[in-house]
């Protein structure tokens, strides 16, 4: 096993761990959280001998084999696979040795080293190599092509492949999800649950960590703390923790009334769909969790946008692609204000095609996009970091977008994106890939758009700003439509889902394990050699057909009634909000009050009037509270009602 005692672990005159302790038995898969700068790949680089700790001891069995995954970009001319398979060190090796052999006809050393090869599992090297490559979204045709051909993205996945290659005992993954899609994330998932080895992982993504690790690791405040269990387990026993510190109270309390809001609105669509239900049950848990998240340096919402009340975008017999390259064809999709979609489909279906065509940015090859007045479009993707001003201020982008704000509005806007201070003012050539994917998500918040597309908004993102993004978007008012391989954030934040593949764009029947068996059909083929095809679909019967239009129209109705549901509940709620409002300020009011009654000296002869006047506003205040909380409460009553 592994242990760490009484480790001291410096970075230039920042102390990341003092006092450090954790043990680490053979086979436990761990997964490592904290804030940025606590020391998480740090740590990392301690396990692999790459920096030694500055106090304490570390001890790691000798004969521990040790994979990781590169983080720097692969820059070669060997094609994809031969760079995978050099991951497999011992398998090179031999083969290496087999040449020697073959070219000095030494037949007896021959036999020996192909002994040896059998042994490592040698012979199917290359068909395991290929095996991951497909896995991680490679198509055959790529498999051959030199690692410089391939995008930075991309690179990392033949880092990742690499790691996953290599024979070891002690596995290290530093965000290996990154920049995986959703069918590639589910593929490696399953591979990690079936990895026999030691696995210690950082990782941003709530689901996956949850579905592969059984204990979690947290740094906080210099020292690594052992949760047994996974990530939910951690976080609803953390938040028991601290709702018992004092400090902490009031935060709580104010972050659980948001969370119980949330649930109020989605309750309402509970009967809509399957996701939308599982939605309210996995608000329900994070209502018991949300303490756990009280030290978030991140909160912000979006403003209410815009009202439109037409179609914010329609495309009509659209075929998309990009040039002469037809991607998806007769494609029909309407958005209205409150729609919220989450698009599936394996990589390289047409989801990112598509959202380019619904913003503008791709010309149809054939059909029509109308859209609608008074939309205005707030667009995420991942080349939206690269046309950021690496010269200017996150500060200066808000300023630039409105010159009339003020310097006080901005910095709090700011503030809620964990840019105080100095920071705010930096400029962002020096910012961490997090940093600048946070500079883009402030700006589009800012711009109060209505309607929200978001094409893998979590890439680079920690824990605590995935959760705030979430919580941010619950709350949004416009319509949505995310791309995403964070299923934590699909589930709690979308009603519906398209799904994108062979060529067209149709309502998707189910929730995300719905899909998770969608793509292991899809995806299965006799031979892993062979180029990945999906599975030809039999021709429906007339039954089917029946059903599946049925079940159109059915969906159809439950969105108008949700519809008309929010419709009716928008005035509400408003009203709600006002009253809330207004309570607050009663609040303070007679809290003053109070302060005033307390002090003796109003009791004198001298501030006999000041008493009087103290006394009626008591009297005011106290009925004005009493009057407003019982229409509160008698709205709150309509909108369970209406929900």
């Amino acid at each position: 096993m592994i242990t760490l005692s009484n480790i001291e672990l410096r970075r230039g005159i920042k102390v990341l761990l003092d006092e450090a302790e954790l043990v680490i038995h053979p086979g436990q898969h761990i997964g490592i959280i904290g804030g940025n700068g606590t020391g998480k790949s740090s740590l990392f680089k301690l396990l692999l001998g790459q920096i030694a700790q500055d106090a304490g001891d570390l001890f790691i069995p000798s004969s521990w084999r040790i994979a990781h995954m590169a983080q720097e970009l692969a820059n070669s001319e060997r094609s994809a696979v031969d760079y995978v398979l050099d991951g497999d060190s011992h398998v090179r090796a031999l083969e290496k040795a087999i040449e020697k052999a073959l070219l000095d006809e030494d037949n007896d050393r021959l036999a020996l080293e192909y002994e040896k090869l059998d042994a490592a599992n040698g012979f199917d090297a290359h068909y395991r190599a290929e095996q991951l490559l497909h896995g991680l979204g490679f198509t055959q045709s790529e498999v051959t092509r030199p690692v410089n051909s391939f995008s930075g993205g991309w690179r990392i996945r033949l880092n990742l492949a690499q790691a996953l290659m290599s024979p070891s005992d002690l596995m290290l993954l530093d965000e290996p999800t990154n920049h995986l899609d959703l069918d590639a994330t589910l593929w490696l998932e399953q591979w990690l649950k079936n990895y026999p080895g030691t696995l210690l992982i950082i990782s941003h993504d709530r689901d996956f960590i949850d579905n592969v690790v059984e204990r979690i690791v947290h740094i906080e405040h210099q020292k690594t703390n052992a949760y047994k269990g996974n990530y939910s387990i951690f976080e609803r026993v953390r938040g028991e923790r601290l709702a018992l510190q004092q400090a902490s109270f009031e935060k709580q309390q104010k972050r659980r009334k948001e969370v119980e809001g949330f649930i109020a609105r989605f309750r309402a669509k509970a009967s809509k769909a399957k996701q939308a239900q599982s939605r309210v049950k996995e608000l329900q848990r994070m209502e018991d969790v949300a303490p756990a998240h009280v030290d978030s340096p991140f909160y912000f919402n979006f403003p209410i946008p815009k009202k439109a009340h037409s179609a914010l975008v329609n495309l009509s017999q659209a075929d998309l692609g990009y040039g002469d390259k037809k991607i998806l064809r007769q494609v029909n999709f309407d958005l209205h204000p409150g729609t919220r979609i989450g698009l599936l489909g394996p990589n390289g279906a047409g989801k990112s095609t598509l959202i380019g065509s619904l913003t503008g940015d791709l010309d149809l090859l054939d059909g029509k996009r109308v859209y609608g007045e008074n939309i205005k479009i707030g667009y995420f993707a991942q080349h939206q970091l690269e046309v950021l001003d690496l010269q200017a201020s996150a500060f200066l982008h808000i300023q630039r977008i409105s010159p009339k704000s003020t310097e006080q509005s901005i910095r709090n806007f700011l503030g809620g994106f964990d840019f105080n201070g100095d920071k705010a003012l930096e400029p962002i050539k020096d910012f961490s890939g997090g940093e600048k994917a946070r500079v883009a998500l402030a700006l589009i918040v800012w711009q109060k758009p209505n309607l929200l597309l978001l094409d893998e908004p979590t890439n680079h993102l920690d824990l605590e700003m995935r959760h705030a993004l979430t919580m941010a978007l619950q709350g949004y008012e416009g319509a949505l439509v995310v791309i995403s391989h964070d299923r934590h954030l699909l589930r709690n934040t979308v009603d519906e889902f398209y799904l994108v593949a062979n060529g067209s764009v149709d309502e998707f029947d189910g929730d995300l394990k719905d899909y998770q068996q969608w793509l292991k059909n899809y995806n299965r083929v006799p031979d892993a050699l062979e180029t990945v095809q999906p599975i030809a679909k039999e021709a429906s019967s007339q039954n089917s057909e029946i059903t599946k239009s049925a079940g159109s129209a059915q969906k159809k109705l439950q969105r108008q009634q949700s519809a008309e549901t929010r419709k009716k509940l928008s005035p509400l709620s408003k009203k709600s909000k006002k009253l809330e409002n207004d309570i607050e300020q009663l609040q303070k009011e007679q809290a003053e009050n109070e302060a005033c009654l307390a002090d003796v000296e109003i009791y004198t002869e001298s501030k006999k009037l000041q008493l009087k006047e103290q006394m009626e506003i008591q009297a005011r205040v106290k009925k004005s509270i009493a009057e407003k909380e019982e229409i509160w409460f008698e709205i709150q009553q309509e909108i369970e009602q209406l929900s």
